[in-house]
Order: C-alpha cells, then sequence, then structure tokens
C-alpha cells in the first residue's frame, strides 16, 4: 500500500481491508472515513469493479473554466466590485438549482441530451426504467447538498474562473444502491446496509453495472459542463479553459505492465500532464494542477506516481464529521440533543475575514471541519505540480439562504 500525509487508525485499516481484496491499493493525504473503501482511496482489480468502491455519488467530480474575464472587470460594474460579487451571488442562486431533490427549471435545461437515448438505459429493469430516466432527466445541471457548490474564483493574475462540484445526482445513487442490492442478493431498489460488493465485468450484473456506471459518468459530465457554463454565462463572461475530471470513478487502465480495473474514491487522476481542479473549503484557495510531467522511469517521482496509481487528492479532507460539526437534533421536535463544534458565526467571521462572498452553506462545510489544501498537496511530494491557484471570491452553495 501507498499511504500519503497522516491518517486515523480507522482509515489505516479500512485500507487495509481494501488491500486485501485488491491487487493494489494507496491512500491519498486527503483521506479519511467512509462507506468500505476510505475516502482518498485507490485500488486496482483483475477485470473486477468494487461498487461500494465507486461509492453511491457516481462520477462526483469537478470542472473549472477560466473565463476571458478580469478581476476589475467585476469592479467596473455598477457599486464596485464587492456589491458586483453580492450580485453574482445572488444570480447563481437564483439561476441554478441546489439542495436534495431539486429540478432544473432553467428554460435551456438539457432535458434532451442525446445520453437519455443511448443503449445502455436497457440495463435498468424495464418497469424502473421510466421513472429513473425522468428523474434523471429533470436533474439533469443540478447542483445538489453537501459540500457541492458553484464557486467564482480569481488566479494569480486576476482571471476568473468558475468552478463547480457535484455528481450524477438521484440517477447515480440510485445505480450504486441498487447494484449494492443485487450484489446482496437482493431485487433493483430494494434498501440493504452497505457493504463490499466486488463484481466480476464478464458476469451479467458486473456487465450491466459497467454500462450504467459509465452512462452516469456521462450523466455527470454533462450536468457539469451546462452548470459551469451556466454560471459563466451568469456573470458575463465567455469560455477560454475547460479542466475536468471525475473522482469518484472507475477506469480501465494499465499499470505495472498489466491491465486493471482503477477504482478511486474521493481521489482525481493524474497522470502526466494531465489537469485536474482541486478544491479547498469555502473559505480556501483551490488550485489548477496537474500530474509532474518527464519524470525518469527509475527516478523516486516517478516511482511515487506509479504507487501511487497516477492518482492524487480530490479536496482539501475532513477532519471532522458532519455531526461533529453541526450538532444533533431531535427529529420531530427540532431541540439540540448535541451542541455543534462550528457555529454559523465561526463560520461566517472565517469566510468575511477571506473577503469571500458566501450564499447558502451549511456549518458541516464550514472551513473549520477541513485540512487546509496546501498541507496535502504538499503530502503528495513531487507528484503533482500546481499550474494556478485559484482564491474564492464568490461560494454558493445549498442550504443558509442568502
Amino acid at each position: 500500500m501507498q499511504v500519503f500525509g497522516q491518517h486515523e487508525a480507522q482509515t489505516l485499516g479500512q485500507l487495509a481491508r481494501v488491500a486485501q481484496r485488491a491487487e493494489h491499493a494507496a491512500l491519498m493525504a486527503d483521506g479519511h472515513l467512509g462507506y468500505v473503501m476510505p475516502i482518498g482511496g485507490v485500488a486496482a482489480y483483475r477485470n473486477q469493479v468494487s461498487v461500494a468502491g465507486v461509492g453511491f455519488d457516481i462520477a462526483c467530480g469537478n470542472a473549472a473554466v477560466r473565463t476571458d474575464l478580469g478581476l476589475d472587470d467585476l469592479g467596473d460594474r455598477p457599486g464596485g466590485l464587492r456589491r458586483s460579487l453580492e450580485r453574482i451571488g445572488d444570480e447563481i442562486q437564483d439561476g441554478l438549482a441546489f439542495g436534495i431533490g431539486g429540478t432544473n427549471k432553467s428554460s435551456d435545461a438539457p432535458r434532451d441530451h442525446p445520453l437519455f437515448e443511448v443503449p445502455a438505459w436497457k440495463a435498468v429493469p424495464s418497469r424502473h426504467r421510466p421513472a429513473l430516466r425522468d428523474k434523471a432527466r429533470k436533474q439533469l445541471g443540478t447542483v445538489g447538498s453537501g459540500n457541492h457548490y458553484v464557486d467564482v474564483f480569481a488566479d494569480e493574475r486576476d482571471r476568473i474562473w468558475v468552478g463547480v462540484h457535484f455528481g450524477s445526482r438521484g440517477f447515480g445513487h440510485t445505480v450504486a444502491s441498487s447494484f449494492l442490492a443485487i450484489g446482496q442478493g437482493a431485487e433493483w431498489g430494494t434498501p440493504v446496509r452497505e457493504t463490499e460488493v466486488i463484481l466480476d465485468l464478464d458476469a451479467p450484473v458486473g456487465h450491466d453495472y459497467w454500462q450504467l456506471m459509465n452512462l452516469a459518468g456521462r450523466y455527470a459530465y454533462a450536468g457539469r459542463e451546462w452548470a459551469v457554463r451556466k454560471a459563466v454565462e451568469i456573470i458575463g463572461g465567455r469560455e477560454v479553459e475547460l479542466v475536468h475530471n471525475h473522482h469518484n470513478f472507475a477506469w480501465k487502465e494499465e499499470h505495472f505492465g498489466r491491465n486493471f480495473v482503477v477504482v478511486r474514491k474521493g481521489a482525481t487522476p493524474a497522470f502526466p500532464g494531465q489537469k485536474g481542479f482541486v478544491g479547498g473549503s469555502m473559505g480556501d484557495d483551490a488550485v489548477i494542477l496537474e500530474g509532474t510531467r518527464a519524470a525518469k522511469p527509475k527516478s523516486a517521482t516517478a516511482e511515487l506516481q506509479a504507487t501511487a496509481l497516477y492518482s492524487t487528492v480530490h479536496g482539501a479532507g475532513r477532519v471532522m464529521s458532519r455531526t461533529a460539526a453541526r450538532g444533533k437534533r431531535h427529529r420531530r421536535t427540532g431541540k439540540v440533543l448535541k451542541r455543534g463544534k462550528v457555529s454559523r458565526e465561526m463560520m461566517h467571521d472565517w469566510v468575511d475575514r477571506k473577503g469571500v462572498v458566501l450564499r447558502g452553506g451549511g456549518t458541516d462545510e464550514s472551513p473549520h471541519v477541513y485540512r487546509r489544501l496546501p498541507d496535502v498537496l504538499a503530502a503528495q511530494g513531487n507528484t503533482v505540480k500546481v499550474l494556478h491557484t485559484l482564491r474564492p471570491l464568490v461560494v454558493v452553495m445549498a442550504g443558509g439562504g442568502r
């Protein structure tokens, strides 16, 4: 196993159990405990795929667009820069759909995308297919909740970027949970406990999962690209460059001279020269990075890249659970059962000091619950190179109101 950074014993134990079933395993520096496989984990299998490894949010990932705008362009607008950023935050919050179960009500929502007619849909049982496809149509391009966001950034040259983070929404969750059920002998859609299910790609069930996992990948790519371009349109810019990648997915790749199925759960692909967009938190910088190029085959860097299965971090990594951060309330009465460690005052003090315009966002996503991104990147050694540092100007998430 290749482990970057420092981790709790439970996280390392989870990785060790994954490594017993996989041919190779690694853990990125932003890793923490997950379902069955740790977040930040990477595992290589021989013609098999781990359903829990890919996870419930199939094809969750990041997309970032560099626009033709500069910070001065935003500052020249009526009311100055701060008022311009506040308007942008309001317009993104109003123009895109956030939250659990949200639907895309935009007049140009991609409801008729070609992916809705591809043969892979036949892998969904016929009696469940119409409802799932209808849900997927309505949610394509929606952002969701939790740590998913639409952000506006300025880079080191004050060029304006827009970044988004989300996955395949309810469609991907239904696919993942249904194959977890099938792998445990239950029917599609039956609620089951989260446990390891490894599918052979040559078996019919493995074939069907692989088809739908890749369809969820197309779906997530289409949704993120629509959303990030919609946000670019809202701020009045044009696209100059797109950086786009999944970090919850499985790929067929060659490593160590052999073919594998590589599952990355909260880990960004980082082959030499491959670019990625990695976020920090609502109050911290993000980065555009790439896998280190032209390392000599026998060099320490090349060896480290290989043992990492050419992967890197997908974010800063949590150091506090959602419940610990926000506390716990009684489901019916709303009575506080356990007070959270992070208050809204603490969260807003952090982002205000950074000059960030925040729309939405819960205390379980406050910067206090995350590591610092420069630290986890440093722990990855020379396997990646930072191309651009992006400081947040506007952060829009579900929850929390204006």
